[in-house]
């Protein structure tokens, strides 16, 4: 390593360990371990474009350890990204750009929300999805439009936590030769030495896996990671893991190699210590010498360069292909009009289950919305989400819209949210409601990333039956409701699955969590398109109070609103005028106007019952403290559904006797 190199890499390393220093909070182990492999990647391979941050064909890095997010943010404002050298001094503090882990949408240049560990690795596999797809889209044999690169680095942390062996397993198998990922392979966790819990040999489960991998031995040697590096290149048919063997908090005379250094600032006296032992300055603080500057800054010039150089090959291919632009202003800049809602299915009376509803208004719409790509967890012939005129995405061959996720929901999920980064698409993952539980971490970080992924989930209550309680979604609903930002919606029926697939479509900064039923519901009377208007809207009178103003209203979600209209009913045999009211949308309701939640739910009439066939928690907040609540506070039961119905209360007959017993209270 020349003393240039080395000079640069500590200013790297410097700036992590007093940025850490001054917010007296951090991880400054990995970024002083880490600078020699991400000095060479970012210096010498990555293809980026600091003033055009978005720049479609740019290569994608990841650091999925997210708690070393310093070493990102100095590499991006020593890059000259729009991060400046305040910003890192303001790490880790209120409305900063620079949080204690990486946030898309914050920072320029971060690529995905990373911290829980995982995730970004997981990402990457589907940003490297996506890009292969784009390849078979649209590259020609005149023109390659699409010839870039998904590099991240990972963790120990990472490669313990079980969402990335899912992902790896699926990366290996589709043969993702676009994925370089670097492993900072320090033995130290929180905890002390890996060896206290991970003693695997990595190399060879990943090589289990399909990869293609390769390992340094000193993370030190720039010459050994580059060769690395240019080696993974090469090997187009497989993803490539590069382990490079590192020590954490380098530098520090007395806290390298330790746990010390992991999750905490070196301290004022260590801190000066590792400045002496690396022959840097002790002042100033975050000094960043100017022909280190300099250089790095170059990564401007370079990137506008490369851009450039694309542009022009773009515009040769676009003036070629212009069918191929038009598909491509769609898929990248999200231009797909809406040609698409005039093809939503409109359903007549019967009975449909909503997941089968789901399906058809899904095919109906594929043709006009080229972005909507996914699939289930081996879950397509229950889920019902299979896009029928197309491919399946296979190993070589990346042009089709059905992705076969295999049994692993929580890479489904993270794999979803890294589609969804990669350009304007609209991912859909599907299983069981129950398993959402699975997924959970990435349907709460698509959310916080505002990633517009549509998230199936079938079989959504105790109606699925005789698969019993391992099955049956009992606390689900309320729960996925917890997660800020997550429309959750649970239509009534065959039209309102097609008003909550409008709405998703539409969604393009929030996740959508469509919940479906696998029993038959009939198909609600009315006018659909009102129904879908009522359904953006996420609550809506479905059926007036014959004779005059309602006495009690009966708010219902999902199979139990036909429960609600059968209470209704029988309501009204007694002289008692109900209003029942589909609330397929929690989140959409309360982003309504005051006036319109009132005239829905009007706060004079106080007697109201909720029906959902899931926890009674949380439904206070539309019924009243002293509202009632017909639903589901235990585990389910195997038996046919209309048995377990009744078994446990949820029949129009309860939904009466609650409703009384509200009259009697008011």
């Amino acid at each position: 390593m020349s003393e240039l190199d080395l000079k640069r890499i500590n200013t790297i390393r410097m700036l992590a360990a007093d940025a850490v220093q001054q917010a007296n909070s951090g991880h400054p182990g990995l970024p002083m371990g880490a600078a020699p492999m991400a000095y060479v990647l970012w210096t010498r391979y990555l293809k980026h474009n600091p003033a055009d941050p978005k720049w479609q064909n740019r290569d994608r890095f990841i650091l999925s350890a997210g708690h070393g997010s310093m070493l990102l943010y100095a590499l991006l404002y020593l890059t000259g990204y729009d991060v400046s050298l305040d910003d890192l001094k303001q790490f880790r503090q209120w409305g900063s750009k620079t949080p204690g882990h990486p946030e898309y949408g914050l920072t320029p240049g971060v690529e995905t929300t990373t911290g829980p560990l995982g995730q970004g690795f997981t990402n990457g596999v589907g940003m490297a999805i996506a890009a292969k797809h784009f390849e078979a889209v649209f590259n020609t044999p005149e023109h390659s439009i699409v010839d870039h690169w998904i590099y991240a680095i990972v963790s120990d942390g990472d490669l313990m936590e079980g969402v990335t062996s899912e992902a790896a397993s699926l990366a290996g198998h589709l043969r993702l030769g676009n994925l370089i990922y670097l492993y900072d392979n320090n033995h130290i966790s929180i905890e002390g030495s890996t060896d206290l819990a991970f003693t695997e040999d990595v190399g060879r489960r990943f090589e289990a896996y399909g990869w293609h991998v390769q390992r340094v031995e000193d993370g030190n040697d720039l010459d050994a990671i580059d060769a690395a590096i240019r080696a993974a290149q090469a090997e187009r048919s497989r993803p490539s893991l590069i382990m490079v063997t590192t020590t954490i908090g380098y530098g520090s005379p007395n806290k390298a190699g330790t746990a010390e250094v992991h999750g905490s600032p070196l301290g004022a006296e260590e801190l000066a210590l590792t400045k002496q032992a690396l022959g840097w300055p002790q002042e100033p603080s975050f000094l960043v010498p100017d022909d280190v500057l300099a250089f790095f800054r170059q990564a401007v010039e370079r990137g506008a360069a490369a851009q450039a150089a694309w542009q022009q090959t773009w515009d040769a291919w676009a003036q070629a292909n212009p069918d191929r632009a038009a598909l491509w202003r769609q898929m990248v800049e999200g231009e797909i009009g809406d040609e698409w809602e005039a093809h939503l299915p409109v359903f007549g009376e019967g009975k449909v289950a909503t997941r089968n509803a789901s399906g058809k208004v899904m095919n109906a719409i594929a043709p006009y919305v080229p972005g909507l790509i996914g699939g289930a967890a081996d879950l397509e012939p229950s889920t019902k989400t299979y896009l029928n005129n197309y491919d399946a995405i296979a190993p070589g061959q990346y042009g089709g819209r059905n992705l076969h996720f295999g049994v692993r929901e929580h890479a489904m999920g993270g794999i979803a949210n890294g589609m969804a980064v990669y350009a304007r698409l609209i991912p859909y993952t599907a299983t069981f409601l129950v398993f959402s539980d699975y997924m959970r971490p990435a349907i709460r970080l698509a959310a916080l990333s505002e990633f517009p992924v549509v998230f199936v989930f079938s079989h959504d209550s105790i109606g699925l039956g005789e698969d019993g309680p391992t099955h049956q979604p009992i606390e689900h609903i309320m729960s996925l409701r917890l997660i800020p930002r997550l429309d959750v919606i649970r239509p009534a029926d065959a039209n309102e699955t097609a008003g909550a697939w409008r709405v998703a479509i539409q969604n393009r900064h929030t996740p959508t969590a469509l919940l479906l039923t696998r029993q038959n519901v009939p198909v609600l009377p009315g006018d659909a398109r009102a129904i879908w208007d009522g359904v953006e809207r996420g609550a809506y009178v479905l059926s007036e109070a014959e004779g005059g103003d309602p006495a009690v209203l009966l708010i219902a979600t999902g199979s139990e609103v036909h429960l609600a209209l059968d209470a209704q009913k029988l309501l009204a045999e007694r002289g008692v005028p109900a209003r029942v009211v589909s609330m397929p949308s929690w989140e959409r309701f309360e982003r309504q106007p005051q006036d319109y939640r009132d005239s829905v739910l009007p706060p004079a009439v106080t007697a109201r019952v909720a029906i959902e066939a899931g926890v009674t928690l949380g439904w206070q907040k539309w019924v009243g403290p002293q509202g009632a609540v017909v639903g589901v506070d235990r585990f389910g039961a195997s038996a046919p559904y209309q048995t377990i119905y009744k078994e446990l209360g949820l029949t129009p007959e309860a939904i009466v006797e609650s409703a009384l017993a509200q009259l009697e209270r008011v």
